[in-house]
């Protein structure tokens, strides 16, 4: 009867601690229910006789802390859900925010794409309106066409070297001036015409923006653009201080003074059978590949002073009737000069070279001329000197 007794009570306040657990006020129910086992616990021991009431209470406290010890165990499990829950929550909200970006982000690169493809479609327009005005009867209208063509260089610089293609092939366009003529000694050339005369200055702001669109020389290894202007006529050519790829003059005719000083020529520099009718100035150019002057014509000066000539350097055959200068001047390989003729003096004192092709070398005895050291001169007739390297 007594057991039924305290069973029922121990129910009553279980019961009692639970319904104020629902009713959210958790603690004080565990600490309610603790008090009542407590009770519970050391009035049963103490029914039961043979005890005393500290044992009893001792008994009690027992099983009022193995409550309190569950309530806290509940709690903490309670908390490692909630926890869990949280950062649950938390990653999925870090997975909506990365998906949100992730649409952001593709987003703005087809707004990126859209934008460049229409920047590369109107570029194509200029472009195309370009070389369309070029064609124009108008000098000035084709002076614009350059213009345009070479801002548009400068704004996407993947077309640099088809806008430079496009102006030396403009300058590769069959013309000769009367100007020209006198300077070949012509009998009689033709008479100056205005309309060739606004070709001229075409063709002069032409070889103006090529000059502008080529790297400087000494910023390093930039870019390097390739220039094909074979069978063009240039004057007053100026490209110095620039550097270039693969420059290809074969059969070009140079008139007045043109310039190639100080350049960086990184590919072949192909000069054959060109014919310079002024004045070809290279100094200190590095032609880091072949230098091919093979059947070169000139009719003044030619000056090479202190030029670097890292591959095989050729100007066999060639003819010079003006002064050609190579002093100090560097050949990683032996020059070739067979069959070359120097009418108007050679100058290659400091030059630096091991050996050189000399068969059939002539120069004046009537000019100056200074020769590396070793190099012997055979006298023939007409006061001309055979060379011997």
């Amino acid at each position: 009867m007594d057991l039924a007794l305290v069973i029922v009570g121990i129910l009553l306040l279980f019961g009692a601690g639970f319904l104020v657990a629902q009713q959210g006020r958790a603690l004080a129910g565990t600490l309610v229910g603790a008090i009542g086992v407590l009770a519970t616990v050391a009035g049963w021991v103490l029914l039961d006789g043979g005890a005393t009431l500290s044992e009893a209470l001792r008994t009690g406290g027992l099983a009022a802390t193995a409550i309190v010890l569950l309530y806290a165990l509940w709690l903490s499990d309670r908390r490692r859900r909630i926890d869990e829950e949280r950062q649950d929550i938390e990653r999925r909200r870090h997975d909506l925010e990365a998906q949100r970006h992730q649409l952001e982000q593709s987003r703005q690169n087809l707004e990126t794409q859209r934008a460049q493809h229409d920047r590369e479609r109107s570029t194509d327009e200029r472009f195309a309106r370009a070389i369309e005005l070029m064609g124009s009867d108008a000098d000035q209208v084709r002076v614009g066409s350059m213009h345009a063509l070479a801002g548009l260089s400068r704004s996407r610089p993947e077309y640099t070297q088809t806008v430079l293609d496009v102006l030396c092939a403009y300058l590769r366009r069959p013309f000769d001036h009367a100007h020209y003529a006198r300077l070949r000694g012509d009998q009689n050339p033709i008479a100056d015409s205005p309309d060739a005369d606004r070709e001229r200055q075409v063709r002069l702001t032409a070889q103006r923006l090529i000059g502008e669109l080529l790297p400087q020389s000494g910023n390093g290894r930039g870019p390097t653009y390739d220039l094909d202007l074979t069978g063009a006529t240039l004057e007053y050519f100026d490209i110095s201080e620039r550097v270039v790829g693969q420059l290809t003059a074969r059969s070009v005719n140079l008139y007045e003074a043109n310039a190639f000083r100080g350049m960086e020529i990184y590919g072949d520099a192909w000069f054959t059978a060109a014919h310079s009718w002024g004045k070809f100035i290279a100094q200190e150019t590095t032609f880091h590949k072949r230098a091919w002057f093979a059947n070169f014509e000139a009719d003044q000066l030619v000056d090479f002073n202190k030029s670097k000539f890292d591959g095989v350097a050729k100007l066999a055959q060639a003819k010079f009737d003006g002064k050609v200068v190579l002093r100090g001047s560097r050949f990683a390989q032996p020059v070739d000069l067979n069959h070359s003729s120097f009418r108007g003096g050679l100058d290659m004192s400091a030059a630096a070279t091991a050996t050189a092709d000399t068969y059939g070398m002539t120069i004046s005895l009537d000019m100056k001329n200074e020769l590396p050291e070793g190099w012997v001169i055979d006298r023939k007739e007409d006061n001309i000197g055979m060379v011997r390297a």
